[in-house]
């Protein structure tokens, strides 16, 4: 049986209105502009990092406005080589997938939907590092062991990297894809005993300093820079890009990885000095709950639910998972997977892991990849008894709200055995809402749809959120009554954004006018 059920109550004239003896929650949404939010994805890879090559299955599934998942960003490996298309003669002359051709057809697919594509390296050409191979030189588990060798970019060689970038991105050009950003590589602070490349925070300040102008943007249509992508996001390998003023001019997207680092413990902090000079902040790579023997349970994907809402309270604005093929990502595998314990392998399978059909996680990341792509984050903060509490929130209630174009979203993460009571106080009156939920046992699509019916504009709603459930409330503002005053443009000395968030050098028509105290509030301009 299914479970989906909402009941709302408009708070408007009648005061005394009450759902139950409990107290609600009550949360406030303030019309005070934060991030604007770029986008949400994941890598173009399944089992062992293989690209997709031919199979473009998943990229179809998730990919563009018109699918049930909308994910909007694509991460590419750019595999250690000087040519796109590798053939292996001591295998058979093996087409290998581990190559720039391999990511190519799912980034055309993004592209022609209107994503973006980025490429990150693991590893630059072994012929340009200490220990000659693309590999990062870890072959044993002791550290000090004689037979590991550091692998990093000679420094002899730093004057080569960004020509390297430029070949690759002349390849895909040439084949039919404008690849949107580079990186300048996946986990610098990481020795592996695969694909890999060591940098000290310094390392990366030297080599975008003196060589990062090298990047062709003006041939490759403005493409943008990512700093390296350290498996844990902290501002050890942030903060030294943006103190260096010439690092700052060339680094457009600050970007890391959540493995061991909470987004609010360690992103939001690392993203202070980036959102401060205008970068964007990208959480490039992350896996939830992998090493398991089953298939995620709903409580476990509202975890996953839990750490896109903390990375956008963070800063975030643009979200990338791991795999996008894998039993605990988006799309099924159709095989048997491996995990362990204790470091001793076992393998387990399930028939819910269907190849290319679509798993309950990639119905979680719609919540966000849909609907709050493209919008600017609101502050919010609980309200108690009056007073305001800080904005960050942990399990087991969590929520976040949007502005985008004429609606405000509110997403309400419920990962108790209870059901609660949410009062929403929003900036603006509105006139009509959706309901999009997710409760887990729908026997198809996991996002179920719903029209909230408003007989009055109203500033105030009253929900009741199911136990272990998730919540996106999207309402229609109503314009008549959400505009504060309306303003000659030129007027004062005020700063004015879209309802994006995006800053207008020229305000004219609804926008949101910011004064030099932090506050907000929307107004018409006039010319």
């Amino acid at each position: 049986m299914k479970r989906f059920f909402t009941f709302i109550i408009i708070i408007g004239l009648v005061a005394g209105t009450a759902i139950g003896a409990s107290k609600p929650t009550s949360i406030i949404v303030y019309n005070i502009p934060k991030q604007h939010i770029t986008g949400f994805g994941g890598a173009c890879c399944d089992g062992a990092m293989c690209p997709f090559a031919k199979d473009t299955k998943p990229v179809e599934l998730l990919y563009g406005p018109e699918s049930k998942i909308g994910l909007n960003i694509l991460r590419m490996e750019i595999s250690p080589n000087f040519i796109g298309d590798v053939i292996v003669p001591e295998w058979g002359n093996w087409d290998s997938p581990y190559d720039w051709k391999g990511s190519l057809p799912s980034a055309k697919i993004v592209k022609q939907r209107g994503g973006i594509v980025f490429g990150t390296p693991w590893s630059p050409p072994g012929e340009y590092k200490t220990n000659g191979t693309a590999q990062g030189g870890k072959v044993k588990e002791n550290d000090n062991d004689p037979q590991n060798k550091r692998g990093k970019l000679r420094e002899d060689c730093y004057e080569k990297f960004f020509p390297w970038l430029n070949t690759y991105l002349g390849w895909m050009k040439d084949n039919g894809v404008d690849v949107d950003a580079v990186s300048l590589q996946n986990e610098p602070d990481w020795w592996v005993n695969y694909s890999g490349c060591l940098y000290d925070p310094q390392d990366l300040v030297k080599l975008v300093k003196n060589y990062a102008y090298m990047l062709d943007r003006e041939k490759y249509h403005g493409v943008k820079l990512i700093s390296g992508e350290p498996l844990g996001f902290t501002q050890n390998y942030t903060d030294p890009l943006m103190q260096d003023e010439t690092c700052r001019e060339q680094i457009d997207i600050v970007a890391g990885h959540l493995y061991g680092h909470l987004p609010l413990q360690y992103m939001k902090h690392a993203g202070v000095l980036p959102l401060k000079y205008g970068k964007e902040l990208w959480m490039t790579e992350h896996s939830v709950l992998d090493n398991i023997d089953h298939m995620p349970t709903w409580y476990e994907n509202l975890i996953f639910a839990e750490e896109l809402n903390e990375c956008m309270l963070a800063g975030c604005t643009g979200y990338i998972y791991w795999y996008l093929r894998a039993h605990w990502s988006f799309c099924g595998t159709g095989q048997s997977w491996t995990y362990k314990i204790n470091g001793v392998d076992y393998t387990a399978s399930s028939p819910d892991n269907k190849k290319n059909v679509l798993l309950p996680r990639a119905f979680v990341m719609s919540h966000f990849s849909k609907y709050v792509t493209g919008s600017t984050r609101l502050e919010t903060s609980k309200d108690n008894e009056g007073g305001r509490e800080k904005e960050e929130v942990a399990a087991p209630f969590e929520y976040s709200a949007y502005i985008k174009d004429n609606t405000i979203i509110v997403m309400a993460i419920n990962t108790t055995q209870n059901d609660r009571k949410l009062k929403i106080k929003l900036p603006f009156k509105v006139k009509s809402g959706i309901l999009l939920q997710s409760l887990g046992n729908e026997e198809e699509n996991l996002c179920q749809k719903e029209d909230i019916t408003i007989d009055e504009p109203v500033s105030e709603v009253l929900v009741e959120m199911p136990y272990e459930s998730l919540n996106t409330y999207i309402f229609t503002i109503d314009q008549s009554t959400a505009i504060d005053e309306v303003r000659q443009a030129g007027e004062g000395t005020k700063t004015y954004f879209d309802l994006q968030g995006h800053r207008l050098t020229h305000p004219r028509g609804l926008c949101i006018e910011r004064s030099a105290d932090g506050t907000s509030r929307k107004v018409i301009m006039k010319r």
